[in-house]
């Protein structure tokens, strides 16, 4: 059986992130809002009582992600910290922000990258962003080319598929032709 490394894949027309090594530990995590509401007691059991708020979305972290350029001497960090880092910025010119900006007027809309998580056969996250990146650097050349970092923690959160609002997007062009067309005339 070959290893099969674990993949961010890109969503939006990017590259990969392939991890160099695999990771030892996957925490999920998934929290529902709650309002508690004090003086408000059930009647029998004297319990307080709770009002239900939203879900939030799930996140994963994976921690200790190891990457080592030591042997070749390349800048761990433009060959592999660097896609991570790029995953924290905002995309401005994807398709979907194409689309959505002619819908709000040529205004910017803005949002990271989109990827799904993959190690094998198991798709962890469909459709996540990164939340937080936390890395190292541990090890350096003598003329301080660093050769090791450890991304101590990477979490990843759950969003929504463009195509979940895929008929707000074809509603809300349809709107703005209308208000140009009233506009007009």
């Amino acid at each position: 059986m070959s290893l099969v490394k674990a993949t961010l894949k890109h969503k939006d027309d990017g590259d990969d992130i392939v991890f160099m090594f695999n990771p030892a530990k996957l925490t999920f995590s998934k929290n529902l809002t709650t309002i508690d509401n004090a003086g408000a007691r059930s009647a029998r059991s004297g319990r307080p009582r709770v009002a239900f708020g939203n879900m939030q979305p799930k996140t994963l972290t994976l921690s200790q992600l190891y990457f080592d350029t030591y042997e070749t001497g390349e800048d761990v960090v433009k060959k592999h910290i660097q896609p991570f880092i790029e995953a924290t910025k905002f995309l401005e010119d994807s398709k979907l922000t194409k689309v959505l900006k002619k819908v709000a007027g040529n205004q910017p809309y803005q949002r990271p990258p989109a990827f799904s998580f993959v190690w094998g056969k198991n798709v962890y996250f469909d459709y996540c962003f990164v939340e937080q990146l936390n890395y190292e650097l541990i090890k350096f050349l003598p003329d301080g080319t660093p050769v090791r970092a450890i991304v101590t923690s990477l979490t990843l959160k759950e969003t929504d598929k463009p195509a979940d609002d895929a008929m707000s997007i074809p509603k809300a062009m349809a709107n703005a032709a209308m208000d140009n067309r009233s506009a007009r005339g």
